[in-house]
């Protein structure tokens, strides 16, 4: 019994350590002093923790340490190989290194989990529109002027994707849409000078 006992007291310490380590890494991180939130956090590193390290890959990122955010990022996602914001937060450090590749990657798995996931179809549609391949980045966001069609990124994107493929009646259609969600908003505009 007194071991049982023992044993509690113990895990409710190291609960309560870990609270407090995160409630320290919230206060560095509102003043903007990521690297000491890191700091804070790795007092209580637990590898088998999917909290400590999503937070650790985060506050990583944040302080300009991006082979360490992907190492907590890519730790967090073998813990939980469903999770979005796992997969979604490994793009940010992918990004920032220009690892274009793998950020893609990371969209594609998010799309096997949720195919209709908003960000995951805009990002892609955006990257390849980027590329200059139009014909990849239509389906991403011809699903997304279906589910979201009358949201400015939505429609904007689409509008310049469909003007690159050519399809300048569809093109200015969109571009005028997107001057009622932004009036005078200079990318439509621009659009549709290249049309008339």
């Amino acid at each position: 019994m007194l071991l049982f006992i023992g044993i509690v007291t113990i895990s409710l310490n190291a609960q309560s350590n870990i609270a407090e380590a995160f409630k320290d890494s919230y206060t560095q991180e509102n003043k903007g002093e990521y690297s000491a939130a890191v700091i804070d956090l790795k007092k209580v590193y637990q590898k088998d923790s999917y909290a400590i390290n999503i937070r650790l890959a985060w506050l990583s990122y944040l302080a300009g340490q991006y082979t360490e955010s992907m190492s907590y990022y890519k730790k967090s996602i073998s813990l939980k190989p469903l999770s979005i914001e796992a997969l979604m937060g490994l793009t940010y450090p992918a990004a920032a290194m220009g690892n274009w590749e793998q950020v893609i990657n990371a969209y594609l798995e998010v799309l096997k989990i949720d195919k209709a996931n908003y960000t995951a179809n805009l990002k892609l549609g955006q990257i390849y529109m980027s590329r200059t391949k139009y014909e990849i980045a239509e389906p991403y966001f011809k699903l997304l002027i279906n589910q979201y069609p009358f949201t400015y990124d939505v429609v904007l994107n689409t509008a310049w994707n469909n003007y690159y493929l050519g399809r300048f009646r569809e093109a200015k259609i969109l571009f005028n849409k997107v001057l009622w969600l932004s009036p005078n908003d200079a990318s439509a505009m621009d659009g549709l000078s290249k049309i008339q």
